[in-house]
């Protein structure tokens, strides 16, 4: 479980968010939505320890993550970027590999054992046909799946996600919020906890996930998606009118106004959670 309290997050002195609260546990994705700005990048930083925290405490499986090695801390946490150029042209395989350096001693070579557990998660995503193709020359989609396999190989039980859909067309899009579905409801296990940021709020419906709609470095909103992506929530954050809709299959959308002006936006709309 990775758990923040009373989180202050920045560069430096300079605080860009305070008072941030965030959990996730095993088989449950907890999104986080917010326009440009909000602290999301930084957010995650801090939460994989990268940044240190101008204050609060962030915990992993109930320790202090400053108390943890890195190696530790890759043991239970695996990030997907949102995007990943190799200097060197390695076939797929040989990056999903990369993921078993946690799992290494100092100067270790991969074993069997670890090319097996590269293989077995490229199986688990349905790209094991993609292994010893060229990484450099493969799709976006292609490529991010690839990502997705080296965090599965990594044997983590949590995974932290940059965008992971950005910069992907429609079909690679629902491609990899599927694999994402079911990394959470893995029945070989209690499943994935999943920490995942977009710009897409249909996608934390889609995913029916818990989400922290994320404004000027504070928390606006947090719960199930029903209960947070509401119209009034989706137009105070984004600054434009917003309307959720629900279509004749029950999914529900998020539709913005491209003529309507925007709402009127005051500091007492935000708060700190």
């Amino acid at each position: 479980m990775l758990e923040a309290r009373d989180l202050a997050i920045g560069y430096g002195a300079r605080p860009i968010g305070t008072g941030l609260s965030v959990a996730v546990k095993p088989g449950e994705i907890l999104c986080l939505l917010g326009p440009n700005g909000c602290g999301k990048t930084t957010l995650f930083r801090t939460l994989l320890g990268l940044l240190p925290a101008l204050g609060g405490t962030v915990l992993l499986n109930g320790r202090p993550i400053t108390a943890m090695t890195r190696a530790a801390i890759a043991r239970a946490v695996a990030y997907v970027p949102q995007a990943h150029a190799p200097p060197f042209p390695f076939e797929a395989v040989e990056v999903v590999l990369m993921g078993r350096t946690a799992r290494l001693g100092a100067f270790a070579q991969p074993g069997k054992a670890d090319r097996a557990a590269a293989h077995d998660a490229m199986r688990r995503l349905g790209i094991h046909d993609l292994a010893h193709r060229d990484y450099s020359r493969l799709s976006g989609g292609q490529r991010q799946l690839v990502l997705i396999a080296r965090a599965l190989a990594q044997e983590a039980a949590l995974i932290v996600m940059d965008e992971p859909t950005a910069s992907l067309d429609f079909g690679n899009q629902a491609q990899v919020l599927a694999q994402i579905a079911a990394l959470a409801r893995d029945a070989s296990a209690e499943g994935h906890g999943v920490i995942l940021s977009t710009h897409d709020p249909d996608q934390a419906f889609a995913l029916d996930a818990r989400v922290l709609l994320m404004c000027r470095g504070g928390v606006h909103a947090e719960g199930p998606a029903p209960e947070v992506l509401t119209d009034p929530n989706l137009s105070t954050v984004y600054g434009l009118p917003v309307t959720v809709e629900t279509t004749s299959s029950g999914r529900r959308v998020c539709l913005p106004s491209l003529s309507q002006s925007a709402p009127t936006m005051t500091s007492d709309a935000f708060t700190m959670a």
